[in-house]
């Protein structure tokens, strides 16, 4: 068969050069808009940023200082807008700032932070200053910093260590610039998935012996710190914010049931009707997945190994199955666990093509990303944070965030329910520095009353009024008027 003659632009009419350049200026335009969304009001970053380590960058904030590490503190005018932003919308952290400062609880604290370093976080590190503490920060996820708000931190004198996309190697150089500093020598830690605590007790020893105590706000650190203390191995006392009440049953149910979608649509584009949808894991995360992704006409299915979650998910309606029996024919598979290995190689072998797969545990172990790393499979990056994995018989999966944590590597957070749980930190930090003695080695809930108080502090933005008790009813329940109303075995 005859090769058909290439068209060149010359070859040409008039009407269809016009046509050309229309189309071709369009496309450019798209790109454009699309490379500005993403790097900028996204959150799945941008496919062409530099590849120079920040560490190789030397930078001065305009007092003069180079005690931080970010991607371009140029980019700080930015990030203070965004923080400004999320101050507007958590009154819960903005009030206790604002009661507290002059007070000033927290002079004399030496805070590590290992957080997630975004603009609501930003709220709590500069609120935890102006309470009158030292701080120095650094990210407990890899792809969850918003580059532009740590610049904004490094240029308001705050010792930041953190940028988007850190290497293992740099977010552990990171971490051991924020703990170790010529002259400073911390007493909290406030953490994030445990890796600060982890690195003090292993590497400075003589540190964590001076530490006053350990707020830890994730499933994953409060594990390791119950761990610790079997072991006889925890020195220090620790609360366990996750599971206050404020924490996880705002925090984690809300945040993860807006976040689920938005991290989806913002990397696939998928339409959610009529998809079919496996969540492993009925805890609070799980449960704000299921009720979202039910709502948008999915086809939800859950996975447990706690007969009491299980039984929740079947009474809201879902059906409770084995990963096995659905792996085959699922569009969309959702971890929620905080375990290890949740979905193995074996699993990703028998998921159809085009498959979505992400990880909304805290844990990076869940999905066992190392196994997809093989010769006989190709890797694709297609977007920042998406990656479509395509195995020999041109099957593809399509791996978001690497496996870590999806809807703050890849989508934005609700800064009102992020208030709910930056309050409880800043409270538990008081708690611990302000009343040396009066916890063991050990392991605690916030007290009720300060979850309390914490709920009372959001109440005002829906102009929500509460009811008194009577002297009378009072004394029938045996309660005081001004709380706290529940025992702490009450499940809310």
């Amino acid at each position: 068969m005859a090769k058909m003659p290439e068209t060149t632009f010359a070859d040409l009419s008039l009407a269809d050069k016009t046509a050309v350049k229309k189309s071709s200026i369009e496309a450019r335009r798209f790109s454009d808009v699309s490379t500005c969304s993403f790097s900028s009001t996204c959150f799945t970053g941008s496919s062409d940023e530099e590849d120079v380590s920040p560490k190789d960058n030397h930078q001065r904030n305009s007092a003069g200082s180079t005690d931080f590490c970010v991607k371009s503190i140029s980019k700080s005018a930015f990030g203070r807008r965004e923080i400004e932003i999320a101050e507007s919308e958590m009154p819960g952290i903005m009030t206790l700032r604002k009661r507290a400062k002059e007070e000033k609880p927290l002079k004399g604290a030496n805070i590590v932070g290992c957080t997630h370093v975004n603009a609501q976080s930003a709220v709590l590190i500069e609120t935890l200053v102006q309470l009158g503490a030292t701080v120095r920060w650094a990210a407990c996820n890899i792809y969850s910093t918003q580059n532009a708000v740590a610049a904004a931190l490094a240029k308001a004198g705050i010792p930041i260590f953190a940028w988007r996309g850190e290497t293992e190697e740099e977010f552990w150089w990171c971490l051991d610039k924020v703990i170790h500093s010529e002259g400073w020598q911390p007493n909290l830690i406030l953490d994030d998935g445990g890796d600060a605590t982890h690195l003090m007790l292993k590497k400075y020893p003589d540190y964590f012996k001076a530490i006053r105590g350990i707020v830890e706000e994730s499933v994953t650190g409060v594990h390791r710190l119950y761990m610790l203390s079997k072991g006889g191995k925890l020195t220090v006392p620790a609360i366990n914010v996750n599971d206050s009440v404020t924490k996880n049953k705002f925090d984690t149910f809300y945040t993860c049931r807006d976040s689920i979608l938005d991290s989806l649509k913002r990397t696939t584009d998928i339409m959610f009707g009529g998809k079919q949808v496996v969540i492993c894991g009925y805890g609070d995360v799980g449960k704000g997945c299921a009720q979202s992704l039910k709502g948008q006409g999915c086809i939800v299915y859950v996975t447990e190994v706690d007969p009491i979650c299980a039984l929740q998910a079947a009474m809201d309606g879902f059906r409770v199955v084995r990963l096995n029996e659905v792996i085959r024919s699922v569009d969309v598979v959702v971890t929620a666990t905080g375990n290890k290995n949740v979905i193995t190689r074996d699993h990703m072998n028998r998921m159809k093509n085009g498959c979505i797969l992400c990880n909304m545990g805290h844990s990076c172990s869940e999905i066992d990303v190392n196994g997809l790393h093989t010769p006989e499979l190709t890797w694709e990056r297609v977007r920042s944070q998406v990656d479509h994995i395509r195995w020999p018989d041109g099957r593809m999966i399509i791996l978001l965030a690497e496996g870590r944590l999806v809807n703050l590597s890849c989508s934005t957070i609700s800064s009102f329910v992020v208030s709910v749980a930056s309050s409880t930190q800043a409270l538990a930090l008081i708690e611990l520095f302000s009343a040396p003695g009066r916890y063991k080695s050990d392991v605690y809930l916030l007290p009720k009353k300060m979850d309390e108080y914490v709920a009372s502090l959001h109440l005002a933005t829906f102009d929500a009024h509460l009811t008194e008790l009577t002297d009378e009813q009072s004394k029938f329940m045996g309660l005081n008027k001004a709380g706290p109303f529940k025992a702490n075995y009450y499940r809310y």
